[in-house]
């Protein structure tokens, strides 16, 4: 078992682990149980009742959270002609075609996210294997593959989140930062599950939202009864 600091252990001790906490009291738990000298990130983890390995059953898409992320995003556009000049008044940090591919395949990454014009992809399919791994390769389910690349730079800058359930069926994503306070969070979190939930696969079977659990980047993690998620959906 991993060897745990002391700040850890002691704002453990205040867990119940064996306890599924409401919505608004875990996430106030979770923001308490931080201990960084930094701003940590909040994060949230969905047990899903799908199995990945069916196509039919795969869980991926992207929200805009109503409070954002609380960070800088870089973004990378791949793109020509006037779709430059729009990405650069949107925001985007870094913008071009050709130059910008070849850069790429000399092996920079100074970006958090990129997107891309169609008429582009079959350049940047070219570096796909250097932005695949890192979760960059512009996808059009995610709506980072579309002429309208104004309106894709400025939900990425504005904290724009991406997800997709990984081979356990468990989806990973940020809320935003222990500054944020409970209110916003939650909010931010309200808004994923809503997307979660109208992603819900035909073949799913069974409970969907099956569990959560909200964490800081160096907290504990707190689980939420997830009878709770759903009051919070309705209200």
């Amino acid at each position: 078992m991993p060897h745990k600091g002391k700040k850890y252990r002691k704002v453990a001790e205040g867990i119940d682990r064996s306890t599924r906490y409401g919505v608004e009291e875990g996430v106030a738990a979770a923001l308490g149980a931080s201990f960084a000298k930094f701003d940590e990130t909040v994060d949230v983890a969905l047990n899903l009742g799908v199995d990945p390995k069916y196509s039919d059953q795969m869980v991926r898409g992207a929200v805009s959270l109503p409070h954002g992320l609380g960070k800088v995003v870089r973004v990378a556009a791949f793109c020509q002609g006037d779709k430059e000049a729009e990405a650069k008044a949107a925001g985007a940090d870094f913008v071009g075609a050709d130059e910008l591919i070849a850069k790429v395949k000399e092996g920079w990454l100074d970006f958090d996210k990129a997107v891309a014009t169609p008429d582009l992809m079959g350049k940047v399919g070219q570096i796909g294997r250097v932005l695949g791994p890192r979760g960059l390769m512009p996808n059009a389910k995610t709506g980072t593959v579309t002429f309208d690349i104004a309106h894709a730079v400025k939900e990425l800058k504005a904290g724009r989140v991406e997800f997709k359930v990984d081979k356990a069926g468990v989806l990973h994503a940020p809320l935003g930062k222990v500054s944020f306070g409970p209110q916003k969070i939650m909010e931010n979190l309200r808004s994923l599950v809503e997307m979660v939930n109208k992603l819900k696969p035909s073949g799913a079977k069974g409970t969907y939202l099956q569990a959560m659990s909200v964490s800081t980047t160096m907290g504990p993690g707190v689980k939420i009864d997830t009878a709770s998620i759903r009051k919070l959906l309705e209200g």
